[in-house]
């Protein structure tokens, strides 16, 4: 299978399936000396792991991470960084059934045409659950990045009509609510609505949204390999988000050039801009603003209606799906979202150091 692996130079690949032994991640390119152990991860994993809160999944899953190589005495080796999170509350009977017919809204068909084959038992690959290695990596990155003094910070905007206040997003709060919305007054609001949509045997989509704050200028290439187009790439990449905008996004489309328009101006005596509609990259490099990335999120496909499909005869079916599902995704994929962000970021500023001669020569002839 093509595609499991992604960066540049900060490279990772993960591996493994819903209902294997085990899932985890390769990362390679984690410069030496890093102070890292086993709690730096499992505190990101444990923002992601089912059975944590009353919206999520009752799958009951401790996802503890195992660092296999890359460590020696308490830090990075700067030699591939081996973890592994195993399986331990897989209930693969309850989805003997849908090896022979296609789930509306999931990847059952569409795999079953790519390779005539698939692990029906909770999506194989295409699960949920492949993110946590994507997580387990990203938690590198973040400490990389605090290094750099950036900060990466996710949350949700919004649940089906549930709008959060982000005007002054703070972690303690998002960490707190079982939304991860910046907002307990509409996290209560929205614990509510998802109680009435799981009573209708119902799913519920929504809206996350991240920010960087402490991002340089200057980080990002111009053509194929911008900023703004590798965060949407990755992003995209997460099960379940059908659109990504950076800044104001679609709203731009209705404006004129007048209102869009970032006014620059002097910050105690550096270049600073008065409004940041473009959300912290121009031209796909990153333009020293707070960088702002919006992520909107389908519901759950695994819902407990009764539903219309086909199965692999060809036939028209009625089926009920069993197992243990999300009513929704977003509160769980914050975290996802959170690491893909970082992951690009930290792999952008890593090509980044090769831009110019003067930084080659400053960093080799010392």
């Amino acid at each position: 299978m093509a595609g499991s692996t992604f960066g540049t130079i900060f490279k990772i690949t993960t591996w493994g399936e819903s209902h294997g032994k085990a899932l985890g991640v390769v990362v390679d390119g984690c410069p030496a000396g890093l102070p890292l152990e086993e709690s730096d991860i499992q505190f990101y994993l444990d923002r992601r792991k089912p059975g944590s809160t009353s919206i999520a999944t009752p799958r009951k899953e401790n996802d503890e991470v195992e660092i296999l190589s890359g460590i020696f005495e308490g830090k990075t080796t700067g030699t591939p960084i081996s973890m592994m999170i195993r399986n331990t509350s897989q209930h693969s009977a309850d989805y003997g059934d849908i090896a022979t017919y296609y789930r509306p809204g999931h990847a059952d068909y569409t795999f079953d045409q790519k390779y005539g084959f698939r692990d029906y038992r909770g999506g194989g690959r295409s699960s949920g659950r492949e993110t946590a290695g994507r997580v387990a990596a990203g938690a590198i990155a973040q400490k990389l990045l605090r290094e750099l003094g950036i900060e990466v910070c996710a949350y949700t905007r919004s649940i089906g009509p549930i709008q959060a206040d982000v005007s002054n997003p703070d972690r303690s709060i998002i960490l707190s609510t079982e939304t991860a919305m910046p907002d307990p007054i509409a996290n209560e609001k929205a614990v509510a609505y998802l109680a009435q949509a799981r009573k209708e045997l119902d799913s519920v989509g929504g809206c996350m949204e991240c920010i960087v704050n402490g991002l340089p200028a200057g980080i990002g290439d111009p053509v194929f390999e911008k900023l703004d187009a590798n965060l949407a790439k990755a992003i995209m990449s997460i099960g379940a988000v059908k659109a990504v905008e950076i800044g104001d996004g679609c709203e731009v489309s209705s404006r004129r050039g007048s209102e869009n328009n970032d006014a620059f101006c002097m910050e105690n005596g550096a270049v600073s801009k008065k409004t940041n509609h473009a959300g912290g990259t121009l031209g796909g490099i990153s333009d020293g603003s707070t960088l702002l990335i919006r992520a909107h999120v389908k519901p759950t496909p695994s819902i407990y209606q009764t539903q219309e499909t086909v199965n692999q005869s060809g036939e028209e079916i009625q089926i009920n799906i069993k197992g243990r599902h999300d009513p929704i995704i977003v509160p769980r994929a914050v975290v996802v979202m959170e690491s893909m962000t970082a992951l690009t970021i930290l792999d952008a500023m890593m090509i980044n150091m090769s831009a110019r001669l003067s930084s080659m020569v400053d960093f080799y002839r010392k």
